[in-house]
């Protein structure tokens, strides 16, 4: 990570509480290129907590204790939407008097450091917010990030930059997005997501108009439903004599010839809104669609992960909504196999409960299917009484016809049952945005 000539944040004392997510982790570096001394916690390691802790950036201690918050004057705790009121860090801050933040307050900080370009959505937002680096960068221009997840090509999830533009994932789950200083602002699709956060589409829409309304300029997906949210006419982007191949796509997007090596229409339609965003900001057009050329996807984001120990193609995919899920299977049909695979796993059991048909029919693009129990992150299960995996599992068996739907609940389950179930021709996508990324671990040889 490259700091900023400037070192404006040297004497701050910042302590970040669920330091090891990738939001937060990005947040915990672009303040130490700024000069802040940063401390965090977390309940359990990650690998961006790892690569912190490795790089010098922060001190990372895990699990939850009020002993984590620095001693002495100054500090500020800034904490993430998956962290209680009731964290021990929190009530300790609360006991002595220190400054207790959401982690927007800090976002919002930094984006008003720098021309701002912000990516929201239900989907697309960390793939189009990575494609956007990368047209930015071809074009010769040194932007920052703060993104949701490896921007690919071995480059990190944040970077701070002595570049005029920062890019950033705005997220609509906990209104964060709302608390960004932002010059373009991108709306690539709004469809519910986050039931806990929002009572009806309505209300999510009602957000995103908000969001355009903040920025200077607006770049919409040309979708009715999505231009009307725009207070004023949004620049608008779509797809033109758009091929879909084996070997990713090509498009006309403002009579340049757009090349992409990852699949699927979801990401042609991601490219378009990239190179838009990359050309108002003053990138070279061709510079910048020769740069996604290049592209390879973002971490997670049907990322391939090498082969089973029968040869059968693996990727690691963060798909965790009916749509995601069906647009991550359709891009993986343009592949050359035998069978495709779907192996899945639930986030959040409220998700689960609304979109259980739903998902069950997006898996049913796959020729066989594997669901997991629920990934739980902030919520409880006591919470949620009779919610499970099984619901998608059967929700999958219904739609499928009679095609092969295994429940493994655990990871262990799955890493157990499917190797001798995978064969050289297939392709299997491991989708979910819990831990399942480690079963593709242990899938691969």
């Amino acid at each position: 990570m490259t700091d900023a000539p400037a070192r404006p944040w040297s004497g701050r004392r910042i302590h970040l509480v669920g330091v090891g997510g990738a939001g937060m982790s990005a947040y915990a570096r672009a303040a130490h290129a700024l000069g802040a001394v940063v401390t965090g916690s977390d309940a359990a390691a990650s690998p961006y907590s790892d690569a912190l802790q490795a790089d010098g950036v922060a001190e990372v201690t895990i699990g939850h204790h009020a002993r984590n918050l620095p001693a002495g004057e100054g500090v500020e705790l800034f904490h993430s939407s998956a962290i209680p009121v009731g964290n021990p860090e929190r009530e300790a801050a609360r006991e002595r008097g220190v400054p207790d933040r959401p982690r927007a307050d800090l976002l919002g900080e930094l984006s008003a450091l720098r021309r701002t370009i912000a990516v929201a959505g239900s989907h697309g937002k960390t793939t189009t917010a990575a494609m956007i680096v990368h047209a930015l960068r071809g074009a010769g221009m040194d932007p920052g990030w703060l993104v949701g997840g490896s921007v690919g090509d071995g480059l990190p999830n944040a970077r701070w930059s002595g570049g005029d533009w920062l890019v950033v994932e705005a997220d609509e789950s906990d209104r964060s997005l709302l608390s960004l200083h932002v010059e373009i602002a991108v709306l690539t699709n709004a469809e519910l997501d986050h039931h806990a956060a929002y009572g009806s589409l309505q209300e999510l829409r009602a957000v995103f108009a908000q969001f355009l309304d903040r920025a200077q300029t607006a770049v919409v997906c040309g979708r009715p439903e999505l231009v009307v949210l725009a207070g004023r006419p949004p620049v608008t982007y779509g797809l033109s004599e758009l091929e879909l191949g084996a070997g990713g796509s090509e498009q006309t997007w403002e009579g340049v010839r757009v090349r992409l090596v990852v699949p699927g229409e979801h990401n042609a339609l991601n490219a378009a809104g990239a190179l838009t965003a990359a050309r108002i900001a003053g990138a070279d057009p061709h510079a910048a669609a020769a740069a996604l050329q290049g592209f390879h996807g973002a971490g997670r984001r049907f990322q391939p992960a090498g082969r089973s120990a029968s040869g059968a193609l693996l990727y690691d995919d963060y798909a965790h909504h009916p749509t995601e899920v069906a647009a991550t299977l359709g891009a993986a049909r343009t592949l050359q196999h035998e069978r495709l695979v779907a192996v899945f796993q639930p986030h959040l059991f409220s998700r689960t409960a609304l979109l259980a048909p739903d998902f069950g029919r997006a898996l049913a693009l796959a020729d066989a299917a594997a669901v997991l129990d629920v990934y739980p992150a902030r919520e409880r299960a006591e919470d949620h009484p009779g919610v499970t995996g099984l619901l998608i599992a059967e929700a999958a068996a219904d739609a499928m016809a009679g095609r092969p739907v295994l429940w493994l609940p655990r990871i262990e389950d799955a890493a157990a049952a499917l190797p001798p179930l995978l064969r050289a021709g297939d392709v299997c996508v491991v989708m979910g945005a819990g831990d399942v990324d480690a079963l593709t671990g242990k899938l691969a040889a």
